[in-house]
């Protein structure tokens, strides 16, 4: 067959398996390519579709499709979901016994299975190797492709070993896949994986149904709550932070005040993390409070939100946490609080890992990108498109577009808080070097004679916050530098001599002081569902609760039944029979065979 026949057959699939009319964007370009052989790179934002990718060539190809995903704990959810619409398929790891991998690898070697997940680990194994050689492969599919990045923001070591595929494997085709890719993480991995000859498939970066907002932190928790409860009251989100004490703290404190929220880290016992995480995938209206251990590859598509009460270490982890919100396509939001000390904290955690010098300046090459996405005075979406290579023009749906900064010339209170740390001898940290500027009389001042200093009550206009967004800019630009080993004492870099001396003038975003945020008409539940007649809505409700108790029969998750955007479909359609049904997005086949009768059913009972 040549490459259009492959297509041909692909979209037959697609219509019948999947129940979806057509493919989007480069995925019929890419579907045709594999299935007919060819290697191929694909970038592709979250919920964009990269699984029907290698999905369909699988299923088009003799043989099983292997695809190598570091997801263990969601390949049940992922073989769940095959099964509800037809598709054999199946996974090898290490929470499985030996007699129910032997079941499994049995069925691989007779070409009973359409696909097979495996974490990396268990390739690596000769046993794992032996078996495929044994066996007819009709793909690799090697998903979450950026962990074999050693510059990146998740990297995995056994991912480099992946180029063996290549060697052991050369007549089969292979699919590597991401969501977050820069050039230099793009070219890293073409080279480990020995996809030279393969061909790339670029898809946008953008997400425009995700509204970007990053607000001035003051009381980071209440802000986050006034944010939930105000833009997403029983809406599903994602909070993400540094630490686990503090993911702990926020789960406890969200649920004190009325959200419905868990925790997820690393430092769980396994069994409990595992426990939230199949709650948070398979019920609704949760707020998951995590650290990035959790949600790469989450394919819930509900999720209406994600925040960051931490600043992320580089703009590739941020996209690709924020990307988690919206798979369905319906609005959803972005929200970060960051602040002063979020920059400390992650220049600190740079300066005192064991990595070698190189590798730092890489680290903070990355942060200064985010801390650029945080500060810009233009449109967050163009400055995060750009870091990826997209070039865009202002999207009108993120804080900045919405609410325009005011920018102002700051050369005059840089140069006075440049002064100020020299004339402290560079021996302070902010807090101090701020009640110098703002002429506090405290004991520390008196006792190091700083009253005295020409510096001393110049700043006096302004307050506490506003030098501190200064000081954030001023170190976000590379003026200031935070001395770790000296109690955090900041430091003037040679950056700083041509302000000091007015031969180089700064731009500054001004300070906003925080309002609390009023509810909002624009809840993202109330947006997606402003399309249907009271009728319809009426029809939509009791299809979430029916799916609610199918999926709890059937022990999976209520998407992989049908998502919201099938429900609303069927809503609007209102079908009485099988055939009215058949050809709405996200019904296939299997789907209507298993619950066709009992969808008609409940239509026309309300009819």
């Amino acid at each position: 067959m040549n490459q259009a026949q492959y297509q041909q057959q692909a979209l037959h699939l697609l219509q019948t398996v999947f129940g979806y009319p057509a493919f989007r964007g480069q995925q019929e370009d890419i579907v045709g390519h594999v299935s007919a052989g060819g290697d191929a790179l694909v970038l592709m934002p979250t919920g964009g579709g990269k699984s029907l990718c290698y999905q369909i060539p699988a299923l088009v190809r003799d043989g099983v499709g292997v695809v190598v995903s570091p997801l263990i704990a969601l390949m049940q959810d992922q073989v769940d979901a095959l099964a509800e619409v037809g598709v054999r398929a199946a996974f090898l790891n290490s929470t499985q016994t030996y007699e129910e991998a032997s079941r499994i690898e049995r069925l691989v070697r007779t070409g009973q299975l359409d696909l097979v997940y495996v974490a990396p680990e268990r390739l690596m194994t000769e046993r794992c190797l032996n078996l495929f050689q044994d066996s007819k492969i009709a793909l690799f599919a090697i998903d979450e492709a950026h962990c074999v990045s050693q510059w990146g923001h998740d990297f995995r070591p056994e991912y480099i070993r992946l180029s063996v595929l290549h060697e052991q494997f050369p007549d089969v085709p292979r699919i590597a896949l991401t969501a977050t890719a820069d050039p230099q993480t793009r070219a890293e991995i073409v080279h480990r994986l020995q996809l030279d000859d393969a061909m790339q498939f670029v898809s946008s970066f953008d997400r425009p149904n995700i509204r970007y907002q990053i607000v001035e932190k003051t009381n980071g928790r209440k802000q986050l709550l006034d944010f939930i409860t105000s833009e997403h009251g029983g809406d599903c989100g994602i909070v993400y932070c540094l630490s686990r004490k503090k993911v702990e703290e926020t789960a406890e404190f969200l649920n004190e005040n009325g959200v419905r929220a868990m925790a997820y880290h690393a430092g769980m016992e396994h069994a409990k993390r595992a426990a939230n995480q199949a709650r948070f995938l398979r019920e609704e209206n949760i707020v998951m409070c995590a650290t990035i251990a959790f949600g790469m590859g989450i394919d819930k598509p509900d999720v209406r939100f994600v925040c960051h009460l931490d600043l992320p270490k580089s703009i590739e982890g941020y996209y690709q946490e924020t990307g988690r919100a919206g798979r369905d396509g319906a609005p959803a939001s972005a929200w970060m609080a960051y602040g002063l000390q979020d920059v400390v904290l992650q220049r600190r955690m740079i300066d005192e890992s064991e990595a070698d010098e190189t590798f730092k300046r890489v680290l903070g090459t990355k942060l200064d990108a985010m801390l650029g996405l945080c500060e810009t005075l233009s449109c967050r979406r163009v400055r995060l498109l750009d870091y990826f290579g997209e070039k865009a023009g202002p999207c009108g749906n993120c804080d900045t577009c919405l609410i325009p900064p005011v920018s102002f010339d700051g050369t005059v209170p840089v140069q006075k808080l440049l002064s100020a740390i020299y004339r402290v001898d560079q021996r302070f940290a902010a807090g101090h070097v701020i009640e110098v500027l703002r002429g506090m009389e405290t004991e520390r001042i008196k006792t190091w004679h700083h009253d005295s200093l020409s510096v001393y009550g110049i700043g006096a206009d302004r307050s506490e916050q506003e030098w501190r967004a200064i000081l954030r800019q001023v170190i976000a630009l590379g003026l200031v530098t935070v001395d770790h080993e000296q109690y955090s004492s900041l430091k003037l870099t040679d950056a700083a001599r041509p302000v000091l001396k007015g031969g180089q003038k700064v731009q500054l975003r001004q300070y906003q002081k925080p309002v609390k945020q009023k509810s909002s008409s624009r809840s993202s539940k109330g947006y997606v569902e402003s399309d249907l007649s009271p009728r319809e809505q009426a029809i939509f409700d009791k299809l979430r609760w029916w799916r609610v108790e199918t999926a709890r029969a059937h022990d999976v998750a209520a998407y992989i039944i049908f998502n919201d955007a099938t429900l609303r479909e069927i809503a609007k359609a209102r079908p009485t029979t099988l055939a009215e049904m058949r050809g709405i997005s996200g019904v296939g086949e299997k789907k209507l065979a298993s619950y066709g009768d009992e969808i008609v059913a409940i239509i026309r009972e309300m009819e």
